[in-house]
């Protein structure tokens, strides 16, 4: 992209180096990790920002996780998969997990663009798919997934828990009507603990098939556990929540 003439070159290597550090990945084509970082406000022109990158990164980083969900979530209903992928490939996640990274250390900008707060989120955002369009195009499909799927580990986790752990319930109820005709219900089989701090242990039943029960701080969430164990179960898996723990 640069000739060896031009001085910014000495400053694109150390900013490649530290990307490869920070993002624990080694690029075979260093002009494709420059445009990568690379904001148009730095660029001679804007095709060779990191725009294009951008744009084919999204939709890489979209696949990777619906194809993970997918296979991960076989509970999970269309409306499902589609508020958790939302929630994990969301610019604002985009830009948490660049920061995590130390994306903006090694981002090529124009003068001004970095301000005392640090540059704008936005940028953060774009640098991180530009990343996985860029690892995509160096090492295939199988590095960008494994890139993708590294570094946003956290995310997906939790996003995965904070959307179960309210729709469980939910889902075991589309299940149940859409395969079986029926709706579930759910039983009281134990207590436990004083007054101001008792945990409950419930059960789903379905028809005539009683699940493995849960214990739950309170009925709400011992409900929500027990239809997570039964959605496993129907699937074949271990049921998640103990039947021995508050």
């Amino acid at each position: 992209m640069q000739d060896s003439a031009n001085p910014a070159q000495p400053l694109h290597h150390e900013k490649v180096a530290l990307c490869e550090a920070r993002i624990s990945y080694k690029f075979q084509d260093f002009d494709l990790a420059v445009s990568a970082l690379t904001h148009a406000s730095g660029a001679p022109n804007r095709l060779q920002s990191n725009e294009r990158l951008e744009f084919l990164g999204d939709a890489i980083l979209g696949f990777t996780i619906c194809e993970w969900l997918y296979a991960q979530h076989p509970e999970y209903l269309e409306g499902e998969l589609t508020q958790v992928k939302s929630a994990v490939v969301s610019r604002r996640c985009c830009a948490k997990i660049s920061r995590k990274l130390g994306l903006e250390e090694c981002l090529i900008l124009g003068k001004g663009m970095q301000s005392a707060t640090g540059v704008p989120k936005s940028l953060l955002s774009d640098v991180f798919e530009a990343m996985v369009a860029a690892v995509y195009l160096d090492g295939g499909m199988e590095a960008a997934r494994e890139f993708v799927l590294r570094t946003m580990q956290e995310e997906l986790v939790q996003a995965v828990k904070g959307h179960s752990i309210g729709n469980y319930k939910s889902a075991l109820q589309h299940l149940a009507q859409r395969q079986y005709g029926i709706a579930p219900s759910y039983q009281l089989v134990g207590e436990k603990g004083p007054d101001h701090s008792k945990a409950f242990q419930i059960v789903a039943v379905l028809g005539k098939t009683r699940y493995t029960p849960a214990w739950g701080r309170n009925k709400k969430d011992a409900e929500q556990r027990a239809a997570g164990n039964a959605l496993a179960e129907l699937q074949g898996l271990p049921a998640p929540y103990s039947m021995l723990d508050p």
